[in-house]
């Protein structure tokens, strides 16, 4: 299992929509808006990293408002 957060910059005012619709797709188990250099925090989750580049490219990026993103994988040192 892969894991990771998602960083998201959004266009103003959008944030909130953002998160909720982002909530609603599978794999991503956390959505927040939040406050500072990116909008939205998402926590989410994939079998593999191609799995996870898919569920980023295919889905998150397709919400309407995202204008970047940045995946930070998680890892287990």
């Amino acid at each position: 299992m892969v894991q990771a957060y998602i960083l998201i910059q959004t266009e103003v005012g959008r944030a909130a929509n953002v998160a909720e619709e982002i909530s609603s797709i599978p794999g991503v188990t956390q959505a927040e808006d939040v406050t500072g250099p990116y909008d939205v925090i998402v926590r989410a989750q994939a079998n593999n990293v191609d799995e996870l580049g898919k569920l980023v490219v295919a889905q998150i990026q397709a919400v309407h408002g995202i204008t970047r993103t940045l995946t930070c994988p998680i890892v287990h040192i």
